[in-house]
């Protein structure tokens, strides 16, 4: 009964609110995102030319999800036209250091990982 215990405290368990927020933050733009917002705020049109394929729909898409989760905010400027900019709050700043054990984790296992693939891609052949 112990061994089973301990095996349910050690399993990586991620309830769904948990996994909807890293979803979310964690998609294929947001990181993008975070990174060129981490440099500075940044205008609609700065932010597309900075990330190479990103369409305009999907831009929006995830500019409202990162600033719905309190992680981007947008600030409307009074100029003529009007203008908007996103910049990263105090909240997204603190997805940093995560986010940086995450790549330093991926530099470290990447020669493993692509062992494993290619391991993998030769037993489909």
């Amino acid at each position: 009964m112990a061994d089973t215990d301990a095996v349910r405290e050690s399993e990586l368990r991620i309830a769904t609110p948990h996994r909807e927020l890293l979803d979310q933050v964690l998609d294929k733009w947001s990181l993008s995102v975070l990174n060129e917002l981490c440099q500075r705020p940044c205008r609609f049109n700065e932010l597309r030319r900075a990330i190479p394929g990103v369409t305009q729909k999907s831009l929006t898409a995830t500019l409202r999800r990162l600033e719905r989760n309190g992680v981007v905010q947008r600030r409307v400027i009074s100029t003529r036209p009007v203008a908007v900019e996103y910049g990263i709050t105090a909240l997204g700043k603190t997805l940093r250091g995560p986010i940086d054990a995450l790549v330093a984790w991926a530099d470290e296992q990447l020669p493993n990982i692509e062992r494993a693939r290619v391991a993998f891609d030769e037993d489909e052949q």
